[in-house]
């Protein structure tokens, strides 16, 4: 096996054990063991489990970071939120370790961030589509950014439920986060109150 693809067999092995064990569960040893290499090959390559942990947290974010991107380009408002949301499912149902991986808390910063940062990223893009539709229809475009925060955490903490639930379906999970979210936003109030806080 070359250095290469080495390189590669431990990072698939370490996505794999991470996504069980979270971080403080796994050790180098239990990597080694599981790629068939002594400890040192692992240090070799990536100096412990830290720089093998963020090398897996990165690739992680950056494939899930892209999925999303590619997914708010273009399109009616409407079919954006969908494209998002099965953008999400997509990636919880094909790399179900790499989200795992993702969403437990991460000990370690990767160049490319954290799950956290992804939302942020995310609903920074979705605010820029926000503050359009809201000029647009006489909204304050200013409250985009708390819209646009309210959408991803929505869509993210029911993918997290989604993950150990999956049911029903990807497709149908999707519509009900796009049918909450596009009816609550095409009944916006202009100016919202509380109702137990009147008088």
């Amino acid at each position: 096996m070359s250095s290469a693809q080495r390189r590669e067999q431990l990072i698939s092995v370490a996505r794999r054990a991470f996504a069980e064990r979270g971080f403080d569960g796994t050790s180098v040893e239990e990597i080694a063991a599981r790629a068939k290499v002594s400890k040192p090959v692992v240090y070799e390559h990536f100096g412990g489990k830290e720089g093998l942990y963020a090398v897996v947290v990165d690739r992680e974010v950056r494939a899930l970071l892209d999925r999303v991107t590619k997914a708010l380009t273009g399109g009616h408002p409407r079919v954006l939120v969908e494209q998002a949301a099965l953008a999400l499912l997509d990636y919880i149902e094909g790399d179900t370790d790499g989200f795992r991986v993702l969403v437990r808390d991460s000990p370690v910063a990767s160049g490319a961030g954290n799950f956290s940062s992804i939302l942020n990223d995310v609903a920074h893009q979705a605010e820029g589509i926000l503050g359009k539709e809201f000029s647009e229809r006489g909204f304050d475009p200013k409250l985009a950014e708390l819209y646009s925060q309210a959408l991803v955490g929505m869509v993210a903490l029911t993918g997290r439920w989604w993950l150990e639930a999956r049911k029903p379906k990807k497709e149908v999970v999707a519509a009900h986060l796009v049918n909450l979210a596009w009816n609550g936003l095409s009944h916006l109030e202009m100016k919202p109150s509380l109702e137990s806080t009147e008088e």
